[in-house]
Parts: structure tokens; sequence; C-alpha cells
């Protein structure tokens, strides 16, 4: 340890780790069939990954609202059109958003109640 941070991140770390080695084989039996498969794992994070833009989640929140095209969002949003497109092209590859086209127009929405869901529980969670 050679500098102040060095040896306030040693500090900070001792309350992180146990100061033995031991564990509970029975919890650990208990709990390990209760476990997702890596790769559904992996999915859930990039899942959290595409809610992890600031831009996306004020879509989906004014897509939780109501059913809107392109033009309105990037009304409501106050950001161009070619930049919301973007981010629904993304939130499409996620699973977040659906779309659908009438006429000339293109109409998108939240894409099942899960995503709602989730909006709903993270806003309770930040509005605490």
């Amino acid at each position: 340890m050679n500098s102040y941070s060095d040896v306030a991140d040693a500090k900070q770390s001792e309350g992180d780790m146990c100061e033995v080695t031991y564990v509970d084989q029975e919890k650990v039996a208990n709990l390990a069939p209760l476990l997702k498969d890596q790769e559904t794992l992996f999915d859930l994070a990039e899942l959290f990954k595409s809610l992890g833009d600031s831009t996306r989640v004020r879509i989906l929140h004014t897509l939780s609202h109501a059913e809107l095209c392109v033009c309105d969002l990037a009304a409501l949003i106050g950001i161009s059109q070619s930049a919301v497109s973007h981010q629904l092209r993304l939130l499409r590859m996620a699973r977040l958003v659906r779309h659908r086209k009438s006429g000339k127009m293109v109409y998108y929405s939240l894409d099942d109640e899960h995503v709602k869901s989730l909006l709903k529980l993270g806003l309770e969670h930040v509005e605490e």
C-alpha cells in the first residue's frame, strides 16, 4: 500500500469480506437448484443494460402511458426523430417495445405488462 487511497480501499473492503473462510454446505446445497443458468442471467443483464440509458427509460416511461408514433415521442421527449428511432430499435431488440403499422404510421407501445411492472417497481424504488 503506497498511497492514502490504497489504505482507504483496504479499510473499506474489510467489511466486505469474511475474516475466515467457511462455506455453509447445507445452505449452498439448498440454494443451488434455485439459481438460474448462466445464459438466462446473461439475458437478464442485457435487459438491465437496455434500461441503463436515461433516454431509453424516458421513452419507456412515456410509452407506459400511451401508444405513440416516433413523431409524438420526439416531441414529448425533446430529441430528434432519428435519435428516438435509434433508441426504439434497441428497445425492440431487447423486447421491451413492440410496433404496429397503420397506413403510413408506425406506433410503438410497451411489449407487455412485464415491462410496465419493471418501470413501476423501479420508480417506486427510486422514489422511496
